[in-house]
């Protein structure tokens, strides 16, 4: 039997089989070829975004008025959290950096000292996400939802904010009833019932003349719509079915629905490759520890992880500038 190999001539040209393609190993190039799919994914979801944003721009929320909190501190702190859980995102990724480089250099204890770091930070990020959603969904003023689906809020005579837990008069002799499934109403079933009633609200809205109602529309001054003292009583009398506090996939006292769906989604989408990306990089880490890639003498693995976590940081650049910038 001839066991001649022939020659096709393309042994030394990049895709013939003879060299690297583009000067990368074939497991860079397939890290590549998945940040470029998911990068279309990404910009499918924030273009999504965009589209919905740019149909409800009269009743979207204001990310100034939404994202106020801060860990242990109490009062209005527009962005401060958010922006410091991206400067520590920013952060991981020069940590990764030069972890990286010292890899190049064959530098085992500094790569280990800066893939650390690297951990710490997108450990960081990712819980201060989940105490960001946790606000989110708990909320801290509350709001009255309308027959029509908008969102009535209130504010003081001065336009600051007001929650209902300071004006509205609960009813103590008028017993709340949970509308459930068994009990005949499967078409109003209810989840954890609010802290109050419209009717509570009302009663405390009448008592409190300082109190007023604002609409979810946004003026040509870029400020929530506030209705005079009677026209607020009008709408929360003839148009108020529910209290709405915090915000899910059904409702949400901050505006439109749309905007805590979209949050919820990409937001989460993002957090979870963040998540795996800290997970990846742990596993890399106590490689590095057990000397694995001094014996293959290279840390390419490094490398490739490397890029992941600079595509995730590069992603939380957009999702930072369109939920909470523009």
């Amino acid at each position: 039997m001839d066991n001649t190999v022939v020659s096709t001539g393309t042994e030394e040209k990049t895709w013939g089989g003879g060299n690297k393609p583009l000067k990368a190993s074939y497991g860079k190039m397939m890290m590549w070829f998945f940040i470029v799919s998911d990068a279309l994914t990404f910009s499918g979801f924030l273009a999504a975004y965009g589209f919905s944003r740019f149909k409800f721009i009269d009743s979207w929320p204001i990310a100034d008025e939404v994202f106020t909190h801060v860990p242990f501190f109490h009062g209005n702190y527009p962005m401060i959290y958010v922006a410091f859980m991206t400067f520590v995102l920013i952060m991981s990724s020069v940590t990764m950096v030069l972890a990286v480089d010292a890899g190049h250099q064959m530098k085992k204890a500094k790569v280990t000292f800066y893939m650390f770091l690297t951990i710490i930070g997108g450990l960081i990020f990712v819980g201060s996400q989940a105490w960001e959603w946790a606000t989110f969904i708990k909320g801290d003023y509350g709001a009255i939802q309308t027959k029509g689906g908008n969102i009535l809020q209130f504010v003081d005579t001065d336009g600051k904010r007001v929650a209902l837990r300071d004006f509205a008069v609960i009813d103590d002799h008028k017993e709340r009833v949970q509308d459930e499934r068994k009990r005949g109403l499967w078409f109003t079933s209810e989840g954890t019932l609010p802290t109050y009633t419209v009717s509570e609200v009302l009663n405390g809205l009448e008592a409190n003349k300082d109190v007023l109602v604002r609409t979810q529309i946004i003026n040509e001054e870029g400020e929530k719509t506030v209705l005079s003292r009677e026209e607020s009583l009008r709408q929360i009398k003839e148009n108020g079915i529910m209290v709405v506090e915090g915000a899910n996939l059904h409702v949400n006292e901050y505006g439109s629905p749309l905007f805590a769906d979209f949050f919820f989604f990409i937001t989460g989408f993002h957090g979870f490759h963040v998540f795996s990306g800290v997970v990846i990089n742990i596993i890399i880490f106590f490689n590095v520890i057990i000397g694995t890639y001094e014996r293959r003498k290279n840390y390419e693995m490094v490398e490739k992880v490397g890029l992941y976590w600079h595509f995730v940081d590069l992603v939380w650049v957009f999702v930072f500038t369109f939920f909470y910038l523009v």
